[in-house]
C-alpha cells in the first residue's frame, strides 16, 4: 500500500512536470506506465526486500544523473555537508570527484589534505569503497559511501592508468581545514601563489598576498599555481580573474533561460601593475580554475602553462525541495570572452610542460613546471 501512495505521487508529479512539454506526445504516458510497472516487480519479485524509500530516491537520482555528471539528488545531509565545504572547513577526505561514462573519478585531491597525502591523484578511478564496489552507483551515493566520522579510516580501491593492477589506499578521515591561499618569494624576485580552490575567502587572501610581495621593487614577475584545483565559487573566479585585468569580458554564461544569460566584466586596476603572469594548471585545474585561466588567456595577460585543464564548464544551481534537500542541476554552460565553451574541451595550455611530481612543492628538483616557469621568468 506504501508503494502504491509513493507510485501514484511520483506519476502526478511526473505528469506535472512533463504535461506542458509532452501534452502531444503520448509516449511519456506509456514511459510513465512501464516506471510503475518495474516498480511493483520490484516489490514482488527481489530477492531481497528493498527500502522503498531510497528507491524513490535513487530513481530520482537516477533521472538527474542522466542529463550530466553533474546534476544529482542531494539528500538534507548531503546538502548540510555541501554548505560546509564552500565555507571552507569540512570533514571528509580532501577530494573533488565527478562522473566519467559511470565510473567515480579524482577530479581532484585538495593540497595538505588525508586524500593529497595518501597518494591519489587527479583521473583516478575510484572502483571499491571498503567492501563495497562504486560501479552502477550515482555520485552521491559514492559520496555518501566516503562520509563518515572524523578519525575512522576508509580503504579506497582505484585504477589509475599506466598502472596494471588496482591501486588500494587507506586514508584516516579528518577536518578539512581549506587554507586556499600559500605564496612564497622564489629567488628574490619572483611571487608564487599557490591557490587550493575558490572557497568564500579566497580573493581576500590573493589580495593580501599580493599586498605582501609587491613590497619587494626586484619583482619580474608572478607565478599564480592553479594546479589540481577542483574549483568553487563562481564570484571569487571572477573577482580574482579581474585582479590581473583593466577591462574586458571575463566569463558569460548561456542558458535555455534568457534569465541565466549573464556577462561578468573586469574593473580597471591590475594589482601587478602589468607585471609578467605565468598560470600553472593541470588536469585537476576545473571549473573556477578555468574560468580565470581562460580569461586570463584570452585577454593575452598571462601565459598558461602546464598541461590540459579537466573541462568542467557548467553552471550548477542548488534547488531547494521541501524535505530540506535539494536537487543539483545543470542550468547553463560558461563561455569564455573569445566565445569558446570550456564544458569536455578545458584549457589548452600555451606552453605545454608535463608534470614530473605527484606533489607541488616549492622546489626546482621534484617540480617540472615549477621549474620551467622560474626559469622562463628569469630570462
Amino acid at each position: 500500500m506504501i508503494l502504491i501512495k509513493r507510485l501514484s505521487f511520483f506519476i502526478i508529479l511526473f505528469l506535472f512536470i512533463f504535461q506542458k512539454g509532452f501534452s502531444d506526445n503520448s509516449d511519456i504516458y506509456k514511459k510513465i506506465d512501464l516506471f510503475g510497472e518495474v516498480l511493483e516487480k520490484i516489490n514482488d519479485e527481489y530477492v531481497d526486500e528493498v527500502d522503498q524509500s531510497k528507491s524513490m530516491d535513487s530513481a530520482i537520482n537516477g533521472l538527474l544523473q542522466s542529463l550530466d555528471p553533474y546534476s544529482a539528488y542531494m539528500t538534507p545531509e548531503s546538502l548540510e555537508s555541501m554548505q560546509t565545504e564552500t565555507s571552507g572547513e569540512f570533514g571528509g577526505l580532501g577530494i573533488e570527484v565527478g562522473m566519467e561514462a559511470g565510473v567515480v573519478k579524482v577530479i581532484s585531491p585538495i593540497d595538505d589534505t588525508p586524500a593529497s597525502k595518501a597518494g591519489l591523484k587527479a583521473g583516478d578511478y575510484i572502483v571499491k569503497i571498503n567492501n563495497t564496489q562504486v560501479q552502477g552507483k550515482s555520485l552521491m551515493e559514492a559520496v555518501e559511501l566516503m562520509r563518515g566520522p572524523v578519525g575512522s579510516s576508509i580503504e579506497i580501491t582505484i585504477r589509475r592508468r599506466g598502472e596494471k593492477k588496482a591501486l588500494i589506499f587507506n586514508i584516516k578521515r579528518e577536518i578539512i581545514e581549506v587554507q586556499s591561499v600559500k605564496f612564497e618569494l622564489l629567488e628574490d624576485n619572483i611571487g608564487y601563489i599557490r591557490l587550493t580552490s575558490f572557497n568564500e575567502n579566497s580573493s581576500t587572501q590573493i589580495k593580501e598576498k599580493i599586498e605582501k610581495l609587491n613590497k619587494n621593487k626586484n619583482l619580474k614577475g608572478y607565478i599564480l599555481d592553479l594546479r589540481n584545483n577542483p574549483g568553487g565559487l563562481l564570484s571569487q573566479a571572477i573577482e580574482i580573474s579581474d585582479f590581473f585585468l583593466e577591462n574586458g569580458e571575463i566569463v558569460s554564461t548561456r542558458s535555455r533561460q534568457p534569465s541565466e544569460n549573464r556577462k561578468w566584466f573586469a574593473k580597471k586596476g591590475d594589482l601587478i601593475n602589468g607585471k609578467t603572469l605565468l598560470v600553472l594548471i593541470n588536469y585537476g585545474s576545473a571549473s573556477a580554475s578555468e574560468i580565470v585561466a581562460g580569461a586570463l588567456k584570452d585577454h593575452k595577460r598571462a601565459i598558461i602553462l602546464g598541461e590540459n585543464s579537466y573541462g568542467k564548464g557548467s553552471v550548477q544551481s542548488i534547488i531547494p525541495l521541501k524535505n530540506k534537500g535539494a536537487i543539483r542541476l545543470t542550468i547553463a554552460k560558461y563561455y569564455l570572452p573569445s566565445g569558446k565553451s570550456i564544458s569536455g574541451v578545458g584549457i589548452t595550455p600555451d606552453i605545454e610542460v608535463t608534470e614530473s611530481s605527484d606533489e607541488f612543492k616549492i622546489n626546482s628538483e621534484t617540480d617540472n613546471q615549477l621549474d620551467f616557469a622560474i626559469k622562463l621568468l628569469n630570462g
